[in-house]
């Protein structure tokens, strides 16, 4: 291996950072904890159920990465906190933060939307975010250096149908982002997104299923199909390895061509 492919494989390893992923017990937070911890990184778990919590870190232990777990629910502050807590007692240090836990339970006219939807998902998909960024990256602040990537979607950049909270949580992450960016940029810590399309996930189950729906979303897809959970992941190594460390205030789309129409 010449000095050239020494530096170049450098860029992308995260051997002896500490990253912790939340929603990260099935679907896209599980790939991307599983790449953060095969590129080297110690990955710390965190959802609100302990059992798939458990599985995924048995998983990605037996398959040689370093990992553990705690449950936590990222609307609820107290939990955030300990959350860190918990991590910088074992640690003492947090160098990359994936906020991925999110909610996307109803599919309805905006008019039909009452107070209890828009709460439950603004609290998970924006307050979560924010509370998680306030607290890991005063943290990081300290340290003067992080690296935070939110997971968002094209619903933040487009209009999707019948998705009105979501869509105006997910365009809050976009916004909040980019003002933490300049905010904390002098500081050495940097914040980006990642913005996926339609991925087969739980969270897309629902759609996916529904046979008219399923081919009106594919219709929009240039690609032609749904995206899988490993292809997040290299935006993901990306953003939490020296790879990115000029990056910050962006929002890496990873949709399949949608908004690119």
């Amino acid at each position: 291996m010449t000095a050239l492919d020494t530096r170049m494989k450098g860029l992308f390893d995260l051997t002896g950072t500490v990253a912790v992923v939340t929603g990260a017990g099935r679907g896209l937070g599980r790939a991307m904890a599983a790449g953060l911890a095969g590129f080297g990184a110690e990955v710390v778990l965190c959802g609100r159920t302990a059992d798939t919590l458990v599985a995924t870190a048995d998983e990605l232990t037996a398959e040689g990465g370093k990992v553990w777990w705690k449950t936590a629910d990222v609307s609820r502050e107290a939990d955030v906190t300990a959350l860190l807590a918990a991590v910088l007692e074992r640690h003492g240090r947090v160098d990359t933060l994936i906020n991925n836990a999110g909610i996307n339970p109803i599919y309805k006219a905006a008019e039909r939307i009452d107070l209890a939807d828009w709460r439950n998902i603004i609290d998970i998909n924006l307050t979560g975010v924010y509370l998680c960024c306030r607290h890991f990256g005063s943290a990081m602040l300290e340290r003067g250096r992080g690296s935070i990537i939110s997971i968002s979607s094209v619903a933040g950049h487009v209009g999707l149908r019948k998705t009105l909270p979501y869509g105006a949580a997910k365009g809050g992450v976009e916004l909040m982002t980019k003002s933490l960016a300049i905010d904390w940029a002098p500081k050495g810590v940097r914040v980006n997104t990642i913005a996926p399309g339609f991925f087969e996930t739980d969270l897309t189950a629902g759609m996916r299923d529904h046979a008219a729906l399923s081919e009106r979303l594919l219709g929009q897809t240039p690609m032609g199909r749904f995206g899988t959970a490993e292809e997040l992941v290299g935006a993901a190594v990306f953003l939490a390895s020296p790879a990115s460390s000029y990056v910050t205030g962006q929002s890496i789309v990873v949709d399949g061509g949608w908004t690119a129409q």
